[in-house]
């Protein structure tokens, strides 16, 4: 119990922080005065270049330009990019510190250096701040002294700095909560964060849009945050542990660390959806840096193949997979499928090559037959893409060829004959052109013509467009049953033959299957001797377990340059139903052992501990996953015997959960079964957004979402709709696991008739059922 002594001690400390808080809260503002005023300036600066540059421009007459000139643009083109970019910076500083101004930190430390005399303190923010003399009032949650407020607890610590490792004394670890410039409470304690500091953030509620945690990082997500040495950063956390959260606070740490040498633009983070990068897009810019390249690995292939539409995720989920296309499905995804194929590709620079002819004015202008030969003719030393450009070469040189001989041609005579005055004019260097005689001036014409004809099949050859990349895939396809024997894969010829029939179908009718989707541009790239994106520096993939190893080596393939941080729960496996430990070791094999990290988040912070244990009951094999001590109600199950009692049943809670002010997301199976439910509601009354695509963006209210679209996203309240028997498949365990586990306050299940029977083995004191409306 505590004392009238020691409430008065705590009473007066509280005062000491917040005059502190008060007093470092006045130089913010005082700062931001100043720079609000350079950029005024600044501003001015750049309105007063711009009025000089736009004189520059009147000033130069026609064609002709004078070094002076010249020289006067290009200094004040400089001028204008440094102000430009002075200008810039100090825009998102000033947002910087108005963040601060709000809470300009939330932790302060104690302690002493090996071999110093005097205890420091500092206090740790969103951002560094000095004072006009360049002491640290504030020091940036990535710097190196804050990492031990994340890892480390009191007495003799020690934490990595660019110089090395460095060792101190830590006294005291205090947290405050802070609003509006005013200390609500602060906390001081030996953990890494302590539980009340965590309690406060968890009992928030959902948004549309991610929040930055920084002042709640774990230790386990410190280890993520701040690796520097791994080639692979393998991530394997339980559904609300904060994976997403420390992988985009480790990309901030990151633009932090190597500022300078690493922009956003280096850095691609590959998403489940596009709703989900809708969903995360605020969170670096919270932290004062600019969001990096975000995709989905959809986008980021189909964009290369503007001609074929890919499946999409509602058909890649909802396609009916038979057993015996399981196994083909799963040999086409697999590392080994990749071998086949780059060891194919080497057997492609002795024969088996596919071109298509070169047209010029409908007619064959370089037929296939050639091209192969031109191909074929250059020796084996060189490889597919050097062989490529030699062609390419030879092809242009014919093509030049072709410009002097097609010059004589009669079209070309008739074309110069129907030359009106304006088009004449249009193809002279200058309006007063002079030609010694007329045969002069018709060549020059006739040239003009046909350079301008042929420039179409410069770009097709210029483009590769002769390739065909249909067939060369294809003729791979037909070559499989020969390179290896399909049966230890469980696979008959027949079935392969389906397989190779479903890709022709498909392409003739312009679609493609994310099956095939990976090896076709993968082969194209081999033949093309492209090596990928040799500037990217980090690649972040999420959701790793629906990816396909195929998928991780061609990503590997692709930027050949970058480290690499895969994430994902292996327990939530939606497209690939993988056996995750095969995903693991398969994504590790394309990596040096010493330079693979994997680190397991067990602990679950979004649901409450009854969401939770209620999640894990589910997973008949699932990994050891801690619920975090934060209480709530048990997951609710409501049965009922017809759809139109369970939607009265569905809207009641609806009500229930509104009256908690808690955001409902209703999640159903299949993209067909939210619809309909939208509807039904909408017939009620009752006011829903229906997410169709992951093109679509989370509104506030009551939404209805297909379970595919769910992924990474959090809710107050989750109703899953139709957890009925056989609703779900026995290998949909996961699915079922994924819709339940984005619920962070309250969980329902609604059956109609009994209870799927993945549920059932959920034992009853983890719910309770409410059976009628």
């Amino acid at each position: 119990m505590m004392t009238d002594k020691s409430k008065v001690s705590e009473l007066d400390e509280k005062q000491i922080e917040q005059a502190h808080l008060d007093d470092v809260v006045d130089k913010i503002k005082k700062s931001e005065t100043k720079l609000q005023e350079h950029i005024t300036v600044a501003e001015e600066d750049l309105k007063v270049i711009n009025d000089a540059f736009d004189d520059i421009h009147l000033g130069v007459s026609g064609d002709s330009i004078s070094m002076d000139a010249a020289l006067s643009i290009h200094q004040q083109q400089q001028m204008l990019d440094e102000r430009n970019n002075s200008w810039q910076q100090s825009r998102q500083r000033l947002d910087i510190l108005k963040k601060l101004e709000k809470t300009p930190f939330f932790a302060r430390l104690d302690f002493q250096e090996k071999g110093e005399p005097k205890k420091e303190s500092v206090y740790i923010g969103l951002s560094s701040f000095t004072d006009e003399k360049d002491h640290f009032l504030v020091y940036d949650w990535r710097a190196p002294i804050s990492s031990i407020y994340y890892d480390g607890k009191l007495g003799e610590v020690t934490y990595q700095t660019p110089d090395g490792e460095q060792s101190v004394d830590l006294f005291l670890k205090r947290q405050f909560l802070v609003e509006d410039g005013k200390i609500k409470a602060y906390f001081d304690t030996q953990e890494t964060i302590g539980d009340q500091m965590l309690l406060e953030v968890l009992d928030g509620k959902s948004s549309t849009h991610m929040k930055g945690i920084v002042k709640t990082i774990q230790t386990e997500q410190n280890k993520i945050i701040r690796d520097t040495k791994s080639k692979l950063l393998f991530v394997q956390g339980a559904a609300g542990s904060g994976k997403t959260s420390a992988i985009l606070q480790r990309i901030a740490f990151l633009l932090y660390r190597y500022r300078g040498t690493l922009t956003s633009s280096q850095v691609v983070m590959f998403s489940p959806n596009s709703l989900f990068n809708d969903y995360i897009k605020d969170v670096l810019p919270e932290m004062g840096e600019q969001n990096m390249v975000q995709m989905t690995y959809k986008q980021f292939l189909a964009r290369r193949l503007p001609n074929l539409s890919v499946e999409t995720l509602s058909e890649q989920f909802e396609t009916v997979v038979d057993t015996q296309s399981k196994n083909v499905g799963k040999f086409v995804s697999d590392l080994e499928f990749f071998k086949i194929m780059t060891n194919y590709s080497k057997l492609l620079g002795q024969s088996g090559m596919a071109f298509k002819d070169i047209k010029f004015q409908d007619k064959v202008f370089i037929p296939k037959e050639k091209i192969q030969e031109i191909y074929y003719s250059y020796g084996p030393q060189y490889n597919l893409g050097n062989r490529l450009d030699a062609t390419v070469d030879r092809l242009v040189k014919m093509l030049r060829r072709k410009i002097g001989s097609e010059m004589r041609s009669k079209w070309v005579s008739e074309r110069i004959e129907n030359l009106s005055k304006e088009q004449l004019q249009a193809l002279y260097v200058t309006a007063d052109q002079e030609f010694k005689n007329g045969d002069e001036e018709r060549k020059f014409l006739a040239r003009k013509i046909v350079t301008a004809m042929m420039q179409g099949v410069y770009k097709y050859i210029k483009q590769l467009r002769f390739l065909n990349v249909a067939t060369n895939y294809l003729n791979f396809l037909k070559a499989v049953p020969k390179i290896i024997d399909l049966q230890k894969h469980g696979i008959t010829d027949e079935q392969w033959k389906k397989y190779v029939t479903d890709f022709i179908q498909n392409f003739n009718n312009k679609q493609i299957s994310m099956n095939n989707l990976s090896p076709y541009l993968y082969l194209y790239d081999l033949v093309t001797g492209k090596h990928g994106e040799l500037e990217m520096k980090f690649v972040f993939i999420d959701e790793i377990q629906d990816y396909t190893p195929f998928q991780l080596a061609y990503m590997k393939y692709k930027f050949p340059r970058a480290r690499y941080t895969m994430l994902g729960d292996l327990n939530q496996s939606i497209f690939t139903k993988k056996n995750s430990q095969t995903l693991l070791s398969e994504a590790q094999s394309l990596f040096d052992a010493d330079e693979t990290r994997v680190v397991q988040l067990v602990h679950s912070y979004r649901s409450t501990k009854q969401i939770t244990d209620f999640t894990k009951a589910m997973l008949t094999n699932g990994q050891k996953i801690e619920p975090f001590n934060r209480n709530g109600d048990l997951p609710n199950l409501l049965q009922a015997q017809s759809e139109a009692e369970s939607v009265q049943q569905v809207i009641k809670q609806i009500k229930a959960n509104d009256e908690h002010k808690y955001t409902t997301a209703i999640i159903a199976k299949t993209l067909a079964d939210a619809d309909q439910l939208h509807k039904m509601l909408s017939e009620q009354g009752v006011k829903s957004t229906l997410i169709r695509s992951e093109n679509q963006r989370l509104a506030t209210g009551t939404i209805v979402l297909p379970s595919f679209l769910a992924k990474g996203l959090e809710f107050d309240a989750v109703i899953m709709w139709d957890a009925s028997k056989d609703k779900f498949d026995e290998d949909e365990q996961q699915l079922v696991y994924t819709i339940a586990s984005r619920a962070m306050h309250r969980l329902t299940i609604t059956s109609i008739g009994e209870l799927s029977q993945l549920l059932q083995r959920v034992p009853e004191k983890y719910y309770q059922i409410e059976e009628k409306a």
